[in-house]
């Protein structure tokens, strides 16, 4: 309902691997909730958060007699595997500027996310934690987007300008530091 949820699972070795992030009026579990089956990830709230529950039976119920609510449910599965897929795509380029972007395309899915709206409050070390990144890497891709016009920046959080361009590959590498060290033979 409200706050920073991150869904994890624990790796054989003991590393972590984080699935997603949960920005404030997402959902999550219900596959999980489908299946009657007990909840096999890890939930972490980053920040003060508060979470709202649906009791199991309520929610079968609800699939049993409501087509709108079956339509809801059948949209978030398709929304959540588009976002896995993605995912799986941003970590085989293994490219971090693209990683951070489509993380941040992935907090601001309108469908599974609608809480969010234009502007998204996280810090960069809650958007490092999602992503598996250090906070001064993310911060480095947070310019590098920017400066490609597809986010802005501001005081607790981010406003996306350009949804499309930030879930694509398009993303000019090193452009800040490119702009800079032209910027800095001018002088």
């Amino acid at each position: 309902v409200e706050g920073l949820l991150k869904m994890s699972n624990d790796n054989a070795d003991g590393t972590s691997m984080t699935y997603s992030g949960l920005p404030p009026g997402g959902w999550f579990g219900e596959g999980t909730a489908m299946k009657r089956e007990p909840y096999r990830y890890n939930i972490q709230a980053l920040r003060r958060s508060v979470v709202a529950g649906l009791p199991i039976d309520d929610f079968h119920w609800l699939l049993d007699h409501s087509i709108g609510f079956n339509r809801f449910v059948m949209n978030q599965l398709n929304e959540r595997l588009g976002q896995f897929i993605a995912a799986r795509e941003a970590d085989r380029q293994n490219n971090p500027d693209v990683r951070v972007a489509r993380n941040l395309a992935a907090l601001f899915n309108p469908v599974l996310f609608p809480g969010v709206g234009e502007l998204l409050r996280i810090t960069q070390q809650e958007l490092a934690y999602l992503i598996g990144l250090s906070r001064q890497r993310v911060n480095e891709a947070l310019r590098t987007l920017e400066a490609q016009g597809m986010i802005q920046v501001e005081y607790g959080g981010l406003r996306v300008l350009d949804l499309a361009a930030l879930r694509s590959s398009a993303i000019a590498p090193n452009s800040i530091s490119s702009s800079s060290s032209s910027q800095d033979s001018k002088q």
